[in-house]
């Protein structure tokens, strides 16, 4: 009994890890280093392509809540992300070098993990002994997604992604810039704050608090006046962008638009975005800035620095001449330069089975974002959804998925909601149902739906089977 999973992104790694501790031999086939995608620059596994950020950690957030449950079910994506944490406020960021290289010695180092490096161009042969996990993310090869096209048909679709830029922080001119997290969020709490009460209140648009006094200095901003701002919408909106080739279909996931898409929207749309100076005070002027530009770090050095919310599809000289108009970056220097990549995923709730089976192709299994969730936390729960289920399977137990109160839950919800045209999406309490008491508060409500999915989710992993994996599994 063996599974070949393909891909050894954040999906392909964390279903290979819990099947191999569940018991089963794995075979993990990955491209590298005899290829890479044009987003890639390493052979390690496990790369983060995009953002270092994990985003919001609080389980008022649901991705928050989803790391939450991903640690209670030993996920190997959040233990790794723990050794690289970098400081990023009240997100999970991660130090990518450090993120990478542990996740790549845990699945090297695993008895029953064997990679092998190969260019997978079709499917490969799939027996209810020997199932197959296709775990290649956005960015899967052109003859191996036509090779899933022709299973699936017209439901393979593709659009674009567009990654951020990182900038050396030797170039920031540090006399133009502060450190501070929106409301303060990034800080140590506030031992005199009563019942959360103080926390509440600094999430309301309305609360005038000088967020220096938290102390919190995880993010860098670069402040625009007024004009500034509207003169560097303007040059965005005018930038040469790189075009996508004539017979690709380019469409965005709303989450994770190009900063001159959401400029072109609107010459005000960024200051309410990407760019919007709430919960910031400029200690220098004592007063908001009229709009910023975030900069997160991007390693534990603090050595370099994400632009936030600013991937982009400008060209190269572009880039390098717009981002020298933020306040502080005059003669920044881009590490890595942003750009565009393509996004390859099917119609999740009219091609997968509960089990994330292709119903056309029996013991050939989807995880990640080619099954259309999006997101690096989402990326691993699919991961580690697919081969609990497949475990469950290949050992003769009842398959017992999460339960649907729970964000591991959501993730199914939202594979199997048909919709007239099914969209890539983020975890969200969209995907998750409502707590019986319809009359509370927002933050209330969110809380609540986060202390009932823990409860429930403890619950699934004491009780359903090979849900935790132990020694004994193997």
């Amino acid at each position: 009994m063996r599974v070949v999973v393909v891909g050894a992104g954040l999906a392909g790694c964390e279903a290979a890890f819990q099947l191999a501790e569940r018991g089963i031999d794995v075979e993990l086939v990955e491209q590298k280093p005899k290829a890479r995608t044009p987003a890639q620059s390493t052979d390690a596994l496990c790369e983060l392509v995009c953002s270092n950020s994990m985003r919001g950690a609080a389980l008022v957030n649901a991705v928050g809540l989803l790391k939450e449950e991903l640690r209670r079910a030993g996920s190997l994506v959040m233990a790794a992300a723990e050794v690289a944490r970098v400081p990023a406020g009240g997100a999970l960021a991660v130090d990518r070098d450090v993120f990478a290289a542990t996740v790549t010695e845990r699945i090297s180092k695993h008895p029953r993990i064997r990679i092998r490096h190969e260019i997978v161009e079709r499917i490969p042969e799939a027996t209810a002994e020997q199932p197959v996990i296709i775990a290649t993310g956005p960015l899967t090869g052109d003859a191996l997604a036509a090779d899933i096209a022709r299973v699936v048909g017209a439901a393979h679709l593709a659009y674009y992604d567009a990654i951020a830029p990182i900038i050396s922080a030797d170039s920031i001119d540090w006399s133009k810039v502060f450190k501070q997290s929106r409301w303060g969020k990034g800080a140590e709490p506030d031992p005199m704050a009563a019942n959360g009460a103080e926390e509440e209140a600094s999430e309301k648009s309305s609360d005038t608090r000088d967020a220096t006094a938290k102390g919190d200095e995880a993010y860098v901003n670069c402040p625009f006046e007024k004009e500034g701002y509207f003169a560097f919408v303007r040059a965005i909106v005018d930038a040469q962008k790189v075009e996508p080739r004539s017979f690709e279909d380019t469409r965005y996931f709303e989450g994770c638009l190009p900063i001159e898409v959401m400029a072109s929207r609107g010459e005000r749309t960024l200051a309410f975005g990407p760019m919007k100076p709430v919960g910031l005070t400029d200690p220098r002027t004592g007063r908001r800035p009229y709009a910023v530009v975030q900069l997160r770090p991007e390693d534990q050095a603090m050595t370099a620095y994400n632009l936030v919310g600013f991937q982009t599809r400008m060209t190269y000289g572009e880039q390098t001449r717009i981002f020298r108009m933020i306040p502080g970056l005059e003669e920044v220097e881009i590490l890595r330069f942003g750009s565009v990549h393509r996004n390859t995923f099917v119609d999740a709730p009219r091609m997968l089975d509960e089990r994330m089976q292709l119903k056309a192709a029996p013991n050939v299994f989807l995880a990640g974002q080619v099954t259309g969730v999006e997101g690096y936390v989402e990326s691993c729960a699919g991961g580690l959804l697919c081969a609990i289920m497949l475990a469950q399977s290949l050992r003769g137990e009842h398959v017992t998925p999460p339960p649907e109160t729970t964000a591991l839950g959501g993730i199914r919800t939202h594979l199997s909601r048909e919709t007239e045209r099914f969209q890539p999406s983020n975890i969200t309490w969209a995907c998750i149902p409502p707590p019986a008491d319809t009359k509370l508060r927002k933050r209330e409500r969110y809380q609540a739906m986060a202390d009932r999915a823990l409860a429930d989710l403890d619950a699934w992993l004491a009780t359903a089977p090979l849900a935790r994996a132990s020694a004994t599994n193997g």
